[in-house]
């Protein structure tokens, strides 16, 4: 697991990952992480500029942006996905939010089975604001059962297989992850306020085989039905531990 890198100008340090994403965010002492979500999904262009607005009332610049949570009209290819998130970054560089090679900003992209976006959109981000004695807030980007720097497709875990053995292997590994990324972060599973999964499977046997286990019940499970984002992909997770929430109409 990477050091924490601090990132000063946006108030949090970050969990280095690859070039779309790193692989998770906490907030700096004298700062705290706040999410929104859109009450609709908003396609990126104008997202990102929603996104700058409510920063901007805050008294926020951009370079607060910690995380995003995206939503795609389907799994792409692999090749599709790096064509996304070229122009996705361009914007990030533009912001000033991407510096010599290193994406500070985590994230999250799956597709909705059910009433999926026309184009790519945003679904919530996560940001900074200044705090007086703040406790713990951090998010932990979107990972599913592929290692990163593996082979792709062949490394991905119980590929092509998709019997409940197969699933909870896939489970027990986006754990796994899911745990170092915590710990990266100096954080735990019982300060997380959300665990997301993502998948379009029964979890039902998950949820009390792998996941309550090893998270507790905390802040509890929100299941979206949803794919990763990259076809063959199949289960995916994010966890967050922040103090205020709220919806954004556009």
């Amino acid at each position: 697991m990477s050091d924490l890198i601090q990132f000063s100008n946006g108030g949090y340090a970050f969990l280095e990952g690859g070039f779309p994403y790193s692989q998770g965010v906490k907030a700096l002492q004298g700062y705290a992480i706040e999410r929104a979500r859109f009450a609709q999904p908003v396609p990126v262009a104008p997202g990102f500029a929603a996104i700058e607005a409510h920063l901007s009332a805050l008294g926020r610049s951009r370079t607060a942006l910690c995380a995003a949570e995206l939503r795609s009209p389907a799994p792409l290819s692999m090749s599709g996905f790096k064509n996304f998130n070229e122009s996705y970054v361009e914007v990030l560089k533009r912001w000033n939010l991407f510096h010599d090679g290193l994406n500070p900003v985590a994230r999250s992209n799956v597709a909705p089975q059910i009433a999926p976006p026309f184009e790519p959109s945003f679904y919530a981000f996560c940001y900074t604001v200044a705090a007086k004695n703040a406790g713990t807030s951090f998010v932990v980007a979107g990972s599913g059962e592929w290692p990163e720097g593996g082979k792709f497709p062949g490394d991905i875990v119980a590929r092509g297989d998709l019997s409940a053995t197969a699933l909870h292997e896939k489970a027990r590994f986006v754990l796994g992850k899911m745990q170092d990324r915590l710990a990266g972060l100096g954080a735990s599973w019982r300060e997380a306020t959300a665990i997301q999964v993502y998948t379009v499977h029964d979890i039902h046997s998950i949820v009390s085989g792998e996941i309550l286990p090893r998270t507790g019940n905390g802040g509890g499970l929100t299941w979206h039905y949803c794919r990763p984002p990259i076809e063959e992909l199949e289960f995916e997770m994010d966890v967050r531990g922040v103090a205020v929430e709220r919806i954004l109409s556009v």
